[in-house]
C-alpha cells in the first residue's frame, strides 16, 4: 500500500488572503497551454494555420473564461442541480473544488468558437488547433484533485491502493484514480495528440480524435473511481454521471474523424 503524501492544500497565506494548489494546478495548466499554443502557432503559420502567435494569445484568454464558466457551471447542472438552485451563490465558490471538465468542453467550444470568427477562422479549423493544448491542463487538474484528496477511487487490494485522509474516504485503501486520469487523460493523450497534429490533417481529425481519446481513457478510470456520493451509480451498479457524459462525447468523436477522411 502506498502512503498518501499529506499535502497542504494552502501553500501559503496572507492575512486573509490565502494561496491554494488548486487554483495554482489551473495557471500552470493556462502557463503550459500558452507556451505551448505559440511555438505551434509559430509552427503551423507557415503551413497555413489558423492563427499568429499574438492571435492565439487572445483566442487563449478567450479559451480561459470559457473552461472556468464551463466548468463550474457544468458541475452544478450535471453534478448537483438541486443544491446549487437552493445555493446560488455557492455557484461562486471555486476554492471549494467542483468542476466538470464535460461542461468546461462545452464552455471552451462557445468560446473558441466566437474567438475564432474574429480571426476568420472556422469552428474547427480553431478546436483542431487548441485540442493538443488541452491534456497539460487536465493532468494538473487531476494533480489538484489528488492534492485535495478528493474525486479518490474505490476499495481496493492492490499494492498501490491509499488511504486518502478524509473522513468520508473511510479507513480502506482506495484506487489514486486521480493519478490514473493525470497518466492518461494529461500525458498518454497529450502525446497522442501532439504527434498526430505535428502533420497536416484533415479538417476535425484532431478534434475527433481528442473526443475519442478522452471519452475512452475516462469510461476506463470510472471504473476505478468512486462515483459522487449524492449520485451513486445510474445503472446496473456500474454505470456512473462520467460514463454517461463521455458516451456523447465518443459517438461524436468517432463522427468526426470518419467525416474528415471521407469528406472530397
Amino acid at each position: 500500500m502506498l502512503t498518501y503524501p499529506q499535502i497542504d492544500p494552502e501553500i501559503f497565506s496572507i492575512g486573509p488572503l490565502s494561496v491554494r494548489w488548486y487554483g495554482t494546478m489551473y495557471l500552470l495548466g493556462f502557463l503550459a497551454a500558452w507556451i505551448l499554443g505559440r511555438y505551434r502557432a509559430k509552427q503551423q503559420r507557415r503551413l497555413g494555420g489558423p492563427f499568429t502567435v499574438q492571435q492565439f494569445d487572445d483566442v487563449l484568454v478567450w479559451g480561459l473564461f470559457g473552461v472556468i464558466l464551463g466548468a463550474r457551471l457544468g458541475y452544478c447542472l450535471f453534478y448537483n442541480p438541486l443544491y446549487y438552485l437552493h445555493n446560488p451563490l455557492e455557484i461562486f465558490a471555486l476554492w471549494e473544488g467542483g468542476m466538470s471538465f464535460h461542461g468546461g468542453l462545452l464552455g471552451v467550444i462557445l468560446m473558441q468558437w466566437l474567438a475564432g470568427r474574429r480571426y476568420g477562422a472556422s469552428l474547427f479549423r480553431t478546436m483542431d488547433f487548441v485540442a493538443p493544448l488541452v491534456p497539460p491542463g487536465l493532468f494538473f487538474g487531476r494533480m489538484g484533485n489528488f492534492i485535495n484528496a478528493e474525486l479518490w477511487g474505490r476499495y481496493t487490494d492492490l499494492p498501490w491502493g491509499m488511504i486518502f485522509p478524509t473522513s468520508a474516504a473511510g479507513p480502506l485503501p482506495r484506487h489514486p484514480s486521480q493519478l490514473y486520469e493525470a497518466a492518461l487523460e494529461g500525458i498518454a493523450l497529450f502525446f497522442i495528440l501532439w504527434i498526430f497534429s505535428s502533420k497536416k490533417r484533415p479538417l476535425r481529425a484532431v478534434s475527433g480524435l481528442f473526443l475519442i481519446g478522452y471519452a475512452s481513457f475516462r469510461f476506463m478510470v470510472e471504473f476505478a473511481r468512486e462515483p459522487d456520493a449524492h449520485l451513486g451509480f445510474l445503472l446496473g451498479g456500474w454505470l456512473t454521471m462520467g460514463m454517461l457524459l463521455c458516451l456523447p462525447m465518443l459517438a461524436f468523436g468517432v463522427f468526426l474523424l470518419w467525416k474528415a477522411y471521407h469528406t472530397k
